[in-house]
């Protein structure tokens, strides 16, 4: 049957309506789509000028400087990715760089405009113990400079406490409190429950104090560890107590932390008069209240109403107003590259080591004819391999005949010491948590599991290599011995450098080696670092040795700045909520606590599950009061571990 043809409809005069109509249908779609694209072209571009906006430097009224510090204080923020935040629904906590809050308080020491400083700890979540020190000295130098420093709190645990100490006035709210808890805790041993499981952890390590391993081998801490772990904590706790008492010396820190139950008695269990008996707080009374207080020093607010409001001007537009009177026009450069988190071999960071990142910021800065260069280290070590990338990329520059200068925080200890082996000299801080030059490396196997639920393996191989390493059927004797082979080369190599960098003997290299961890003193009479001193004193000395004068360089911190969007999408997932910090008494506070050791039970099996190689990682860091649980390592995809707990579910 032949096809029909439908021939458009002529209408009188011979024109062709339905063919018009459709042209003008068309005009029509075009011009829609175009206006569409023109509209979301101008969308985009609006948003991108609000991301892209960042605090008014011109915003800077008289009055108190108003530090709510509403997070954590870590040595480099990380940026806030917004499509994890999205998909998360959960808004982050927020960082402060220990540098940015130090600058902020500096500058408003010298500047006529702000009469005081509102230090707010509602929802502050603490810090590393050097960071602390940092803060507090700039604390001290505002006071120096003859301006009054008032501090609101609701639970005073040890690091808000300890930042408080240098206030004029402490207040505590009635419903509020001071818990301090000191250094310390339990561990989470997973040796019988991997056996449980018929998990094996195929472990390889060299040192005697190297315990990174030992949640995975044993249920209860070594005695090696247990011994290591002591000296730490004992000296932390004496650094802390004796900055509170250089700073309040009426504070009766015995009392608080001898007979806490006939401290809490002699005041009926009200936790602020406690706190007020123990001359840890000076005032009791709500956040109005102490608003109210520092209006009668510094006015009150004009613009705002609110009950309690006072003249002020918060971080953020006062840190944009004092970075906009840098002057960075001298000719002379002092660079300064930040290894901040644990280092893995990737791009990861800022707020987090990833070598890949690091090693070209530093070979980029080759060609900015760079004075000296400064490594600022925060981290507890990782990967070898990305240690060891950054270490070279370090080499290159003193290859050009600068000084290198290392300036350890919290932590530089096992891959972040490793990293400072090539610096002509170290600078450290007594609670500076230091050394643990020791290897281990971690392997998973499942070869029991299957057999119990009847899966075997079978199969040809040409070597003992062969398919190696199998972590379904288990490793064999070839491939135990290369590995613990090569965890052995790289502390022969990790001892090299080591005695090469402080000139020592291999064997006195050992002796300080076998993964113990050092406290800044035990290591500046050990010879593990130079001196005790802040990045501003290395800083001084590499351009010192750079024979440069005062005012004659620019210190350049190599690296890019965080997204400006990232506080944006924060205020716009926060907005109609409560943070979850806020409003939390002691209880709530030590809940959260148990909250995040719950959460580090899965940490620590991903971290058994993804075999990263062989590691130069300082552990017991991470438990120790170096720095805050929020500025540990994210978690990481579990898929081994999901399987398992597929297989055990029954």
């Amino acid at each position: 049957m032949p096809a029909l043809s439908i021939q458009p409809k002529l209408f009188p005069h011979g024109v062709n309506y339905m063919g018009f109509a459709r042209k003008v249908w068309r005009l029509l779609v075009g011009i829609k789509d175009g206006l569409s694209l023109l509209f979301l072209l101008l969308f985009f571009g609006l948003l991108f000028a609000a991301l892209s906006a960042r605090p008014n430097p011109g915003v800077v009224r008289d009055g108190a400087l108003l530090l709510d510090l509403d997070g954590v204080v870590v040595e480099e923020a990380s940026p806030i990715d917004p499509l994890q935040l999205l998909i998360s629904q959960s808004v982050p906590i927020r960082e402060y760089a220990s540098r940015d809050l130090v600058r902020a308080i500096d500058a408003a020491a010298a500047d006529k405009r702000i009469e005081a400083l509102a230090l707010d700890l509602t929802g502050f979540l603490g810090g590393g113990a050097v960071h602390m020190q940092e803060v507090a000295g700039a604390l001290d130098r505002f006071h120096a400079a003859d301006k009054k420093i008032f501090t609101y709190g609701f639970a005073y645990t040890d690091d808000a406490l300890l930042l408080a100490a240098h206030s004029d006035e402490i207040w505590v709210d009635p419903m509020g409190g001071v818990a301090v808890t000191g250094p310390g805790g339990e561990n989470l041993y997973y040796g019988d429950a991997l056996a449980r499981f018929n998990v094996t952890a195929n472990v390889y390590r060299v040192g005697t104090y190297k315990s990174a391993v030992e949640p995975y081998t044993q249920n209860a801490m070594s005695p090696e560890a247990r011994e290591n772990t002591t000296q730490l904590l004992a000296t932390l706790w004496q650094e802390w107590r004796a900055n509170v008492r250089s700073a309040r010396p009426d504070a009766d820190i015995e009392l608080v932390t001898g007979d806490v139950v006939a401290w809490l008695a002699a005041s009926n269990n009200d936790l602020a008069q406690a706190a007020l008996a123990a001359g840890l707080a000076d005032r009791i009374g709500t956040r109005v209240e102490w608003g109210e207080r520092i209006a009668q020093e510094v006015g009150e607010d004009h613009w705002n109403k609110k009950p309690g409001a006072f003249a002020a001007t918060e971080f953020d537009p006062w840190l944009a107003h004092t970075d906009k009177g840098l002057d960075l026009g001298k000719d002379k450069r002092i660079g300064v590259i930040t290894i901040a988190g644990e280092i893995s071999d990737g791009d990861a960071g800022p707020g987090s080591a990833g070598a890949e990142r690091i090693e070209r910021l530093l070979d980029n800065a080759l060609y900015d004819d760079l004075a000296a260069l400064v490594v600022r280290v925060d981290s507890p070590g990782g990967t070898v391999t990305g240690s060891e990338t950054i270490r070279r990329a370090i080499l290159r520059h003193r290859a050009k005949g600068i000084p290198i200068v290392v300036s350890m925080g919290n932590y530089a200890a096992s891959g972040g010491y490793w990293v400072a082996t090539p610096a002509h000299r170290i600078f450290a801080e007594p609670e500076t948590l230091t050394g643990s030059i020791g290897v281990f490396a971690v392997f998973p196997s499942f070869e029991d599991l299957l057999t119990e639920y009847g899966v075997d393996s079978d199969g040809v191989r040409t070597t003992g290599l062969s398919g190696q390493p199998d972590l379904l059927a288990g490793l064999t004797p070839e491939v135990d011995a290369l590995l613990q082979g090569s965890v052995e080369n790289t502390y022969a190599r990790f001892l090299g450098l080591v005695s090469e960098a402080r000139g020592i003997s291999l064997e006195r290299a050992d002796e300080l080696g076998q993964g113990r961890v050092w406290d800044g003193g035990a290591a500046r009479q050990l010879g593990l670092i130079d001196q005790f001193g802040d990045l501003d004193a290395a800083i001084a000395w590499a351009a010192e040795r750079a024979d440069l004068g005062d005012g004659e360089y620019d210190v350049r911190f190599l690296g890019d700045d965080v997204p400006p969007y990232g506080s944006l999408f924060v205020q716009m997932m926060a907005s109609g909520t409560e943070t979850d910090a806020r409003g939390h008494d002691l209880a709530a506070t030590f809940a959260r606590r148990e909250m995040a050791r719950l959460a580090r039970v899965l940490d620590d099996v991903d971290r058994l599950m993804v075999t990263e190689g062989v590691q130069v990682r300082c552990m017991d860091c991470a438990v120790l009061p170096a720095g805050p649980a929020a500025t540990t390592a994210p978690r990481r995809g579990g898929g081994v571990w999901e399987l398992l707990a597929r297989l055990t579910s029954n």
